[in-house]
């Protein structure tokens, strides 16, 4: 079945305004919203969060910086008749009745009627809004509430598609609130009007809405939550109320607008040359390093002042992770799973808050088996779970670190094929470049890593790549630099220099004529000390599986750059927060939305882009399926959790956030 088009889709808008002295302010970002024919849609947020500039573009009235919008198959370029919209000032005409008031918009859209046609009309949509006997009273004469009927009735009369309404029913009292609600709620059930609204009011949301999009506070606002509700249509407000969901949404939506209370901004920085100093880099002998290598040794550092930047070849991945927190390392490589594992408190550990504003790479992992497992027909994760039932034995596999990626996607392969990672087999953690020794003596029977750890497995004969990361979950994010929040806010040129320096080095890294230059720098001793031969395969040449079967250079095995690869994404670290809680590596936090907003930093990577002159938003994409095709939707993480086969019991609780600052400015 073919995907169902959108009525409305609101397309990856920004919008910026240009600022006295030639400063800029970014309201909106990246905004991506659907909207099917018939829905009642409200935007909820802070004051200054983009709401109504929002509903301004949709209306036509404003072209977005970016993006743009698209309705019914054609794109939103100026107002029209089939998008009314109702203000929270009523703009009516002063000298005009009621009646005219109405008459005036369905003459003006509806020139090709009779009068006669037109009279009836707006006698239908006055008394469909109970205003028949104040037809021919002049606003002055209405009450507040009558004066908002009148507007909806304006805009009801001309029979629009498109309702758009902004905070309607803001400056009337609780109970002319109440009666408003009630009416609009009927007429646009009877009408089946599509219906996108503004609002402060979290139950009047909640009783008019089929979906709730809660923004996040500006400057650079997008889509925090998105909420769909479950109370039927035709609805009133007694139903509504006591639906046995209503407190549990309405305390969601307060709780997300109070994380944003708790988000402030940093002052501006000066226009200051680049800072110049020493800084330590923490990295792991792994292909996937190539940024931060590449970066020192062909200059990129140098380009933007970070002349003294030495790197730190780590002894394990736990070492380059307590150097961050401790200060010893101002950044390191890490997995992208890290930094969100360690801020939620690794395995019971204290909170130690990481961010990151970069991916470092992308892909790059491999399962192998070793070739005694592969002769008795082991190819598969099915044929491992038959191998397991037939002799009752329990493989052991080898992972690097528990919040890697190659323990989540080990564990997503084997549970998708009904294999439980902590019962049927054993994870045991060993350091990358003792994963083939562990093969080879027999200790494990297979591993999840990174390159070239694989190649050297095959090459020696101890295993076979029975299955890659980019089969089960292509474009994946693998490393990212982890850095602590109080670095980023103490030195916000320096991090944003040491950002610019390895984009450029990843968009050096995925130029496949460099790679061989590139494999000849890791092959140093100093990087990851091997053969040149173990880092061609998959990087500048196939990869060779040992199975005997040839393959075809796949140049996105290895990714850096394609495809916004360095940005960091908001629904790729969601899918990772939901794995840690399914394994019970972290809990899960009711605050899931301010706890991705502070460990993604977006913000920062958009800054730097923007400074490069090339794209500074996420890439499109509202769902991610593995290869197992479980759908992903960001807009319930905890249903998601609750479809997956396989899962430990889940801990979910708030989690306090870091108190640093969470949107630095540079000047």
């Amino acid at each position: 079945m073919g995907r169902v088009l959108p009525f409305i889709e609101i397309d990856h808008v920004d919008q910026v305004f240009e600022q006295p002295g030639g400063e800029s302010y970014i309201a909106l970002k990246n905004i991506h919203l659907e909207i099917q024919k018939g829905e009642f849609v409200s935007l909820v947020g802070h004051s200054g969060c983009g709401k109504s500039t929002l509903l301004n573009i949709i209306a036509g009235f404003q072209r977005p910086t970016c993006g743009g919008v698209i309705m019914a198959g054609r794109q939103v370029t100026e107002p029209g008749p089939e998008r009314m919209v109702v203000f929270q000032n009523y703009s009516l005409l002063p000298w005009k009745t009621v009646y005219e008031n109405v008459a005036l918009a369905v003459k003006a859209a509806m020139p090709h009627l009779s009068k006669a046609q037109r009279q009836q009309k707006v006698e239908a949509t006055l008394e469909q809004v109970h205003l028949s006997g104040a037809r021919d009273k002049y606003p002055s004469q209405l009450s507040g509430g009558m004066k908002q009927r009148v507007a909806i009735a304006r805009a009801l009369a001309v029979q629009p598609q498109v309702l758009l309404l902004d905070e309607p029913f803001g400056a009337l009292d609780a109970l002319t609130r109440g009666l408003l609600q009630e009416e609009l709620m009927q007429v646009c059930q009877a009408t089946g009007t599509t219906c996108i609204m503004v609002t402060h009011d979290v139950d009047e949301a909640l009783l008019l809405s089929d979906r709730v999009v809660l923004l996040t506070k500006g400057p650079e606002a997008n889509i925090g939550r998105i909420l769909r509700l479950p109370f039927a249509r035709p609805r009133n407000r007694h139903d509504v109320l006591n639906h046995p969901s209503y407190y549990d949404l309405r305390n969601e939506m307060i709780s997300f607008l109070n994380q944003q209370k708790r988000r402030r901004h940093g002052t501006a920085v000066a226009a200051t040359p680049y800072p110049r100093g020493g800084l330590t880099l923490g990295f792991m002998p792994l292909i996937d390093c190539a940024p931060l290598v590449v970066a020192k040794e062909l200059g990129f550092f140098a380009k933007y002042g970070l002349e003294e930047v030495n790197l730190h070849r780590g002894e394990s991945w736990q070492e380059l992770a307590t150097g961050v927190v401790s200060g010893r390392l101002e950044g390191a490589q890490m997995f992208a799973p890290m930094p969100l594992a360690m801020t939620l408190g690794l395995q019971g550990g204290p909170p130690q808050p990481l961010t990151t504003s970069i991916v470092l790479s992308r892909n790059g992992n491999a399962i192998t088996l070793s070739r005694e497992l592969w002769q008795q027909g082991v190819r598969t994760a099915t044929d491992l779970r038959a191998y397991i039932e037939q002799t009752g034995e329990r493989p052991r596999f080898g992972i690097v670190h528990p919040a890697s990626m190659q323990n989540l996607l080990l564990r997503y392969w084997l549970a998708a094929a009904g294999i439980d990672p902590d019962q049927d087999v054993e994870l045991v953690v060993l350091p990358p470049e003792q994963m083939v020794y562990y093969l080879e003596a027999g200790h494990i029977s297979g591993f999840c890593v990174g390159q070239p750890w694989n190649s050297r497995a095959v090459r020696q004969g101890f295993g076979v790549i029975v299955t890659t990361s980019v089969d089960i979950w292509p474009g994946h994010p693998e490393k990212v630099l982890g850095v602590r929040p109080e670095w980023v806010e103490a030195q916000p040129k320096r991090h944003l220099a040491l950002v610019k320096a390895l984009i450029e080095a990843c968009e050096y890294c995925d130029t496949i004529a460099n790679r061989s230059e590139i494999a000849q720098l890791l092959c140093r001793p100093e990087y990851l000390d091997c053969e040149p031969e173990e880092i061609y395969k998959g990087f500048v040449m196939p990869l060779e599986r040992g199975d005997g079967v040839e393959t075809a250079f796949r140049p996105r095995f290895h990714q850096f750059y394609v495809d916004r690869s360095p940005c960091p994404g908001r629904l790729e670290l969601l899918w990772i927060m939901t794995q840690l809680a399914r394994w019970q590596l972290t809990p899960f936090p009711k605050n899931w939305s301010e706890i991705v907003e502070q460990v993604r930093r977006i913000d920062l990577f958009g800054f730097a882009a923007r400074e490069l002159k090339i794209p500074d938003s996420e890439p499109a994409g509202q769902s991610l399926a593995l290869f197992d095709g479980l759908p992903f939707e960001p807009d319930d993480p905890l249903a998601y959790l609750e479809a997956v086969p396989i899962r430990r019991a889940l801990d979910i609780r708030e989690i306090e956030p870091s108190l640093t600052v969470l949107s630095p400015i540079y000047g």
